[in-house]
């Protein structure tokens, strides 16, 4: 006989899988890859911007970093129909995730951008390369490299921190497991479930980050044998 917790583990694995599928995993792309442009955006204008744009887009950063993603949910979700917004849960949950995101990206892409010297630019700018393709073709291959493990982690992160959204309504992973406790009174066994579920998620996460790192390391020694080779060759 199948004990009455194990049943109700397995009667519940699917009813989260599937919100997991169809809202967790959707908000956690679609955010990211929103947020990703947006941060290289506000990246691109702190260092290369004019001043007033530069003023603009440190506030947004200041202003997001410094508060919590809860209140801001909160602030899209429930504050703005006070002054007649209002936003579905999902779309509003996309907003604050981006907004989220794009703050703590942009401080990313920033540092790496910033990590590559400025003699690449001289001589990009030296063989007759303009300013997009100087940083399209020389400057953003090495600053990658610096920003992957990084984003990475901020993306892991992201797929944790979507189980906020259930304070909005999103019927995402955590709130169908509050759903099933409220009606079978076990959370304890429901609340596992799904940190199990989330752990899971982050651990494939994880190996995958640690094999694009390897790749990226890979590449990267590979051109830089290249490089000694060539120069030997020339010699």
């Amino acid at each position: 006989m199948t004990p009455s917790w194990l049943s109700l583990a397995l009667d519940s694995l699917w009813p989260m899988i599937y919100a997991g599928l169809t809202f967790t995993i959707p908000l956690t792309l679609i955010t990211f890859a929103l947020g990703l442009t947006l941060g290289f955006i506000v990246a691109l204008i702190r260092l290369y911007g004019p001043k007033p744009l530069v003023v603009v887009v440190r506030f947004y950063v200041w202003l997001i970093r410094g508060t919590p993603l809860l209140v801001q949910l909160f602030l899209i979700f429930y504050a703005l129909p006070s002054i007649g917004i209002t936003l579905e849960a999902f779309t509003s949950a996309v907003i604050g995730f981006t907004l989220n995101v794009g703050a703590y990206t942009s401080e990313v892409i920033r540092a790496a951008l910033n990590s590559v010297p400025k003699g690449q630019w001289e001589a990009s700018h030296s063989i007759g390369m303009s300013w997009w393709q100087s940083l399209r073709r020389i400057v953003l291959p090495q600053a990658a490299r610096v920003s992957i493990p990084p984003l990475s982690n901020t993306f892991i992160s992201l797929v944790k921190d979507t189980s906020l959204a259930s304070v909005i309504t999103v019927p995402e992973m955590f709130l169908a497991a509050q759903r099933i406790a409220a009606v079978t009174y076990q959370p304890l066994i429901l609340y596992t479930e799904a940190a199990i579920l989330y752990l899971l998620l982050s651990s494939l996460l994880s190996a995958l980050q640690t094999r694009m790192e390897n790749k990226f390391s890979q590449q990267y020694a590979k051109n830089s044998n290249n490089k000694e080779t060539n120069n030997d060759s020339a010699l």
